[in-house]
């Protein structure tokens, strides 16, 4: 989807055109989502900042100054809505009694989906050990469809031109710690 044809969703579901909207959502959902969850949020706070940030563009939709830089206008509203709840989060939250019964009651799984679960968690966790920066970009880069540079430096207020530089640097300080920890690119622990 090239920036004309946002400009023109944008101005249509300004008039009121709910499928103009809907294409809207479903191009840019991906990016919305990465940059809320590049900030840690509980799920809840995530699916509020979520809805939030759309509900904010049907606010704005008659007043963006450029609606062809409507993603990135939905990016930083998104880091906002994010840093908003972060602030306003109580920062402990006890596990309700029905969530601890129901984890007691998952079902055995096979050898492949525990291999796969040890790996994604050797993942996160070496991504969790990056800066946040680094955090942030990789998780904002990782949206579906994926977003324009425009639209990840909005999000994550730095420069267009630092966002390549410092990807580099962020997958090689990934790739560093996961090779510390015996995983390599093939998949899977090399010993």
């Amino acid at each position: 989807m090239d920036r004309a044809e946002v400009e023109a969703l944008v101005r249509a579901a300004g008039t009121g055109d709910q499928g103009a909207y809907d294409r809207l959502v479903e191009r840019f959902s991906g990016l919305v989502w990465a940059v809320v969850r590049s900030h840690r949020l509980a799920d809840a706070d995530a699916q509020d900042a979520f809805q939030t940030t759309w509900l904010r563009l049907v606010e704005h939709l008659d007043r963006l100054r450029d609606p062809r830089a409507v993603g990135g206008w939905l990016a930083t509203t998104a880091r906002h809505e994010s840093l908003r709840l972060l602030r306003d989060a109580d920062r402990v939250r006890p596990a309700e009694a029905e969530d601890l019964d129901r984890a007691q009651d998952v079902l055995p799984v096979g050898d492949e989906m525990i291999l796969c679960d040890e790996r994604d968690a050797e993942l996160w966790s070496a991504v969790g050990e990056l800066g946040q920066r680094c955090r942030s970009l990789l998780r904002v880069l990782m949206a579906d469809p994926a977003p324009s540079y425009q639209e990840v430096a909005a999000a994550l207020g730095i420069p267009i031109g630092s966002i390549g530089p410092t990807r580099g640097r962020c997958l090689e300080r990934l790739r560093v710690s996961l090779r510390a920890r015996g995983i390599t690119a093939a998949y899977g622990h090399s010993g």
